[in-house]
């Protein structure tokens, strides 16, 4: 569940194409690296979305001790107006645990939210969107270290809110965010990588409030990494084996890669664990067989990798199933059958579109341009819907198929007369007759995907 309202006016849109790149851009939006031009205007918005929050949260909190801390909110904030008497003053250095309460176990006015103990006001800003933080970290110092440490994400898995965002790379759109709630495109800053990567072909992987991207540099393979907390671009460890055309997923905090190809274009069956809270890898036991151009993804908490090479002309059918308590491997027969066109022309087509929702894993066919979903329990697929756009018009490549939250998400180009866009379509599979709905059409963009990563926190 997340909680819709937010810290600023949910109908107030910005166009990410008029915008240019921000610091504080990846997590508000396109904005500028100044404060807003109305502190007067923002402060009415922060608490009017506070009250929304506050009063929900009363409504479910049966701690009387929360509660009258609410409550003091509500009454304090209704008698002033000013942002500065919302907020900590500036007294203390941040204090996660202890800080927010007088001797007498009461809250302070040296509190996150005055008249709450930090312990419930870090709960009312966890339940708030997270659009709304960078807002929050311009405030003062206080609020720009608790953002910045990454304690609310943490405390927001505890929670178990989660919004997801998509990140986008597109022929003629450098790295963007886009924010299927706020309907809002953000622009990332440049990432400050060579030419090489720029023009080389990479991978993206989401993993905790990390974005990670894999290509190739003069001096060999390089991996850069968006952090979500401080909004730039900076080297992240390489692998301890480099490599390209693997498949991978995350889940949490970590993710892992499996397969692909090594600098000398050998084909892998190592596959590494990277935990995006400590910034390291780990090997992992390797794979049945070693393959390239393949898919991974997690389903009922373990780890699976489908399709791709283990040559370069034979195309694997089965699968691999990782379970991370006891560290093994688990061949799948015929997890993911070889369509006739794959057959004929295996090195032309894309690794295997596949996403997860709820637990159930579904697949876009390039071939056939239907969606289909797998049965686990007698090991086959079914079709349950066509496509939005056309997939087999480039074996599957310059298309993404991803889930995002409960919903399925499509995002192809599409060439109008007034130029090519990119078109994010959207359905959720619990709802069966429904048809897909346009979540965005991104203007000036091109008409193909380089890479898609949904980050959920």
């Amino acid at each position: 569940m997340v909680f819709r309202y937010s810290l600023e006016d949910s109908t107030r849109k910005v166009q990410g194409a008029d915008c240019e790149p921000p610091v504080t851009v990846g997590v508000q939006g396109c904005v500028k690296s100044q404060l807003p031009k109305s502190h007067d205007q923002d402060s009415v918005l922060l608490q009017q979305n506070l009250h929304l929050l506050a009063d929900s949260l009363l409504a479910r909190n049966n701690n009387s001790k929360a509660n009258d801390g609410l409550k003091c909110l509500l009454d304090k904030e209704r008698h002033d107006s000013k942002l500065d008497h919302i907020v900590l003053k500036k007294k203390k250095p941040m204090v996660i645990a202890g800080s927010g309460e007088n001797h007498e176990g009461q809250a302070s006015d040296d509190s996150f939210l005055p008249g709450l103990t930090d312990d419930v006001a870090l709960d009312v800003l966890a339940w708030s969107s997270r659009s709304g933080y960078p807002n929050l970290a311009s405030l003062n110092k206080k609020f720009k270290s608790l953002i910045d440490s990454g304690y609310l994400y943490n405390l927001r898995r505890r929670l178990g809110v989660i919004e997801h965002w998509i990140y986008l790379a597109c022929i003629l759109m450098p790295w963007e965010a886009f924010d299927p709630v706020k309907q809002r495109w953000m622009r990332l800053p440049r990432m400050p990588c060579d030419d090489c990567f720029t023009y080389a072909d990479k991978e993206s992987l989401a993993v905790g409030t990390k974005l990670l991207v894999f290509g190739r540099e003069l001096s060999g393979f390089a991996i850069w990494m968006y952090s979500l907390l401080s909004r730039e671009w900076s080297r992240c460890p390489l692998m301890d084996l480099p490599r390209c055309l693997f498949g991978s997923s995350s889940l949490g905090e970590v993710a892992i890669v499996a397969g692909g190809s090594d600098k000398y274009g050998n084909i892998l069956k190592s596959a590494e664990l990277y935990n995006s809270e400590l910034g390291t890898w780990k090997t992992l036991t390797e794979m049945g067989k070693p393959r390239k151009l393949c898919s991974g993804f997690f389903m009922d908490g373990k780890f699976y990798v489908i399709g791709g090479m283990s040559s370069h002309t034979d195309r694997l059918t089965c699968g691999e199933e990782y379970n991370m308590e006891t560290g093994t491997w688990r061949r799948i027969e015929n997890m993911y059958p070889v369509s006739d066109a794959a057959t004929r022309e295996p090195a032309m087509c894309s690794p295997p579109l596949v996403a997860v929702v709820n637990n159930q894993l579904y697949s876009a066919d390039q071939s056939t341009n239907e969606v289909k979903k797998y049965n686990k329990v007698n090991n086959s697929w079914t079709v349950v819907k066509r496509l939005p756009v056309r997939a087999d018009s480039s074996n599957g490549w310059g298309l993404a198929f991803k889930a995002c939250g409960n919903s399925l998400l499509v995002i192809g180009g599409h060439r109008g007369p007034d130029g090519e866009v990119v078109v994010l379509h959207s359905w959720e599979p619990k709802e069966v007759n429904q048809d897909w709905h346009v979540l965005s059409v991104r203007e000036r963009a091109g008409a193909f995907v380089y890479n898609c990563a949904v980050m959920g926190c």
